[in-house]
């Protein structure tokens, strides 16, 4: 893999603080990546310096005159034959990093669009719904599997995420929850075993021997595939004690506690998150001012969801609330078949901007910094040498836009790890 120069960027969104703007912005900027990471970051009038003498030679009816001569609305690529240094011209658009998801549900069989339709008329959202799924997932082949999640995929990038997790939670058996995180493991290295979904049909009357199973058999089938452990500590799922014996069982095999927590009430999860030293809490809709001071001094991320709110019509979390007592927050799809049918991260950005009280730029960081510390990672969500080149150009002047505009594909090209896609 060789060089590409991306320049004549109008705002590039680094996420590198710079006096006071946590999005590191850089006016008529320039990003210069090699192999797989960013191996510059700088004005674009120093472009040209950073390419060796003998690139800007084999190239010089591209890089050389592009950067000096290029109509400024044109993107256009150049690369020699001998594989010189491939210069994008933005024409002034804007570039952010590539958005990190932090939160999905992507291996699953069967629809559940009646339930959303159901909802719109008045019926409330209940967790029960998820056990429909776990029936069509079982009878789903591998093969139906892989290919759904393979569509999945494509979807993402194509709306920028380069970065995503994916949870289990969909089998509830053994094999089924084993073959989940298999296949989810064939598309990211961030792979969530949720065996306590929710209690199966099959053990509805025998919730103590489900949950012994799950940290069990179960945990032991999944451990090789995963890196995370998780649980929905909710009503009508697991209760704080059970989803505490649960994840404790995980960190104890080497996984790395998550929590579904708050959603549908007040309750224990970001209590339980802080005091494991989860990485995340997720939802966080219903929280005490207690669950805000502890988020606030501790390394969990609180990270919403807003889709599921759009899809659900719940109230939204109070991301202002969060972010003025210091807590990180990330934001994230929660892409799965019941609550929030959307694997669209501009929408979250937009949603977040409109519903949720985050300016453009919190939700543009929340988004890709943010979704990188749900993750526990410091080499995505960022534009800086070093980093992996995850990058997005959008079909806008600024990152606002994404808000401003909503439901307009603006993802105009995507490069993921240095190759573009």
């Amino acid at each position: 893999m060789g060089a590409t120069l991306i320049t004549n960027i109008g705002e590039l969104t680094t996420n590198v603080g710079r006096n006071g703007d946590p999005c590191g912005t850089l006016r008529d900027a320039a990003v210069l990546i090699e192999g797989t990471r960013i191996a510059w970051v700088g004005a674009a009038s120093d472009a040209a310096s950073r390419i060796s003498d003998r690139d800007v030679a084999s190239t010089r009816h591209g890089a050389g005159e592009q950067l000096r001569s290029q109509r400024p609305n044109d993107i256009t690529r150049h690369r020699d034959g001998g594989g010189g240094v491939e210069v994008v011209d933005a024409g002034g658009r804007a570039v952010i990093p590539g958005f990190v998801d932090s939160h999905t549900h992507l291996v699953f069989g069967g629809d559940r669009a009646d339930e959303f339709e159901a909802r719109m008329t008045g019926t409330p959202y209940a967790a029960g719904g998820i056990r429909r799924t776990v029936a069509a997932t079982r009878e789903a082949s591998d093969e139906e599997l892989r290919a759904r999640l393979a569509g999945f995929v494509d979807e993402l990038h194509v709306q920028g995420t380069t970065t995503f997790e994916i949870k289990t939670g969909y089998g509830l058996t053994v094999a089924d929850e084993a073959r989940l995180a298999r296949l989810a493991a064939e598309v990211t290295t961030e792979v969530t075993f949720l065996g306590a979904h929710v209690v199966p049909a099959e053990y509805a009357d025998r919730r103590e021997e489900y949950v012994e199973l799950v940290c069990g058999e179960m945990l032991r089938a999944c451990t090789a595939h995963s890196r995370w452990i998780d649980v929905f500590c909710e009503r009508g799922a697991f209760t704080p004690a059970e989803s505490e014996r649960i994840l404790v069982a995980g960190i104890a095999h080497g996984l790395a506690p998550r929590v579904h927590g708050n959603q549908l009430g007040p309750g224990e999860g970001v209590r339980l998150a802080v005091a494991l030293e989860a990485a995340s809490v997720d939802h966080c809709t219903y929280l005490s001012d207690a669950d805000v001071a502890a988020l606030a001094g501790s390394r969990t991320v609180a990270t919403l969801l807003p889709g599921v709110e759009f899809s659900t019509r719940q109230r939204y979390p109070e991301a202002r609330r969060l972010i003025d007592a210091g807590v990180t927050v990330a934001l994230a799809s929660d892409c799965n078949p019941g609550s929030s049918f959307t694997s669209s991260m501009p929408l979250m950005v937009a949603l977040a901007v409109r519903e949720m009280g985050m300016t453009p730029a919190e939700a543009v960081w929340a988004a890709t910094a943010g979704g990188a510390r749900a993750l526990r990672r410091d080499d995505v969500g960022g534009i800086a040498p070093g980093m992996r080149a995850d990058l997005v150009l959008l079909d806008a002047p600024t990152r606002v836009h994404l808000a401003y505009r909503p439901g307009v594909p603006l993802v105009r090209t995507v490069w993921v790890g240095g190759e573009r896609l």
